[in-house]
């Protein structure tokens, strides 16, 4: 089976419902055992977590992990019916991130065939969890514990290797306002329409126009409203969720205070991820960046990505990680889509990285290479 139509399958089942994740993770699981790889079976708050290794044993050879999620957002029925137009394999999760998990599982299997890089696979149930500080990921770091040189992602990244991601702060803010009859709106004070200026407010603040080296500016979105208790009631009280992708260097706590500053405005709840950032000119970084440059056209960038991932739970236990993944688009959105072709060359570059990795850490520059009057 090759990747393209293992993605079809991952595809296929609806991993935004408790059913369809036991249901993907069963197949995984089978799918690498019916290829003599062990497969570890846990579980967190209910949901199925995969563990995998191959290669030598810990502590003996350089260790990277391969780490995907088979969860994705709510969609309709038919976006989980794949289909081929052209290039693209199109459905829910195919671009972030079922394509790269297909292929991240296919370079498993193809480095059980060597003995010099350990590779361990490790696939979670709820990456796109909306508690952003309760991910199972960190419940496997911390207990576990995961113990490595380098680790990968599978988000979307058009190829190019992710070395730094947004941070994220969620809040809900609830706002004030009075309370009149519907029939004299002009008697009270309408929360949900003040709500919507606050919205408007908090995206001109002064965070939202900074940037930095990889990013243009901070993302905002409006991701929930709910307010109004009665049809003929001027609404007295709204909430609305904010979701705040911050960037690196930004200090989510001063975001809070210009947010508390406004008035008739109070956050009831928020919660923090911080955001990844990866030295460019880590040996293995270099070595992946290496590995890209072979098999794919152009340059194999270092960018920033607007989404967050649990790379960051790698990275705050001290193992360098990075966002790796495919060409495609779309993600979250009706249409998404990743390129067949660059799923073969995703795991052509994932093969030729594991199988390089031991040259490269063994070269007098420790993989490190001059570009451009720099490091790369």
């Amino acid at each position: 089976m090759d990747e393209r139509v293992l993605a079809e399958r991952l595809i296929a089942a609806d991993t935004s419902t408790l059913d369809g994740l036991r249901s993907a993770a069963g197949f995984v699981k089978g799918w690498l055992e019916a290829r003599d790889i062990e497969v570890v079976e846990e579980h967190y708050e209910g949901l199925p977590i995969l563990m995998a290794a191959v290669g030598p044993p810990a502590g003996q050879a350089p260790t990277v992990v391969l780490h995907g999620h088979l969860d994705v957002v709510p969609a309709h029925p038919q976006q989980f019916e794949p289909r081929i137009e052209g290039d693209r394999l199109i459905g829910r999760g195919a671009y972030d991130m079922k394509g790269a998990l297909a292929c991240l599982m296919c370079a498993l299997r193809d480095a059980a065939d060597q003995d010099r890089v350990r590779v361990e696979f490790i696939c979670v149930p709820d990456e796109e969890s909306e508690d952003v500080e309760n991910h199972s990921i960190d419940w496997i770091v911390r207990e576990k514990p995961v113990k490595a040189d380098f680790a990968i992602t599978g988000e979307p990244t058009d190829l190019h290797i992710g070395v730094q991601a947004k941070g994220v702060l969620a809040v809900r803010v609830q706002i004030g306002g009075t309370a009149a009859h519907g029939s004299t709106p002009w008697l009270g004070d309408n929360a949900i329409l003040k709500a919507h200026d606050v919205f408007r407010r908090i995206e001109t603040m002064p965070f939202s126009r900074e940037s930095s080296d990889l990013f243009d500016r901070p993302s905002i979105n409006l991701a929930r409203i709910n307010g109004g208790d009665a049809f003929n009631k001027v609404p007295d009280r709204c909430e609305m969720d904010v979701d705040i992708r911050y960037l690196p260097g930004q200090d989510p706590g001063a975001i809070l205070a210009q947010i508390r500053a406004l008035p008739d405005t109070e956050i009831i709840r928020c919660s923090t991820w911080p955001p990844a950032v990866v030295d460019r000119a880590n040996p293995y970084v270099v070595a992946l960046r290496e590995a890209i440059g072979g098999l794919t056209e152009g340059e194999a960038m270092s960018v920033g990505r607007d989404g967050a991932s649990d790379a960051i739970t790698f990275l705050g236990a001290g193992i360098p990680a990075v966002e790796f993944g495919p060409i495609g688009g779309g993600h979250h959105g009706p249409d998404e889509w990743v390129s067949v072709a660059s799923l073969s060359r995703y795991r052509q570059a994932m093969g030729h990285f594991i199988l390089s990795l031991p040259e490269r850490l063994a070269a007098p520059d420790g993989g490190l290479r001059a570009v451009d009057g720099g490091l790369a």
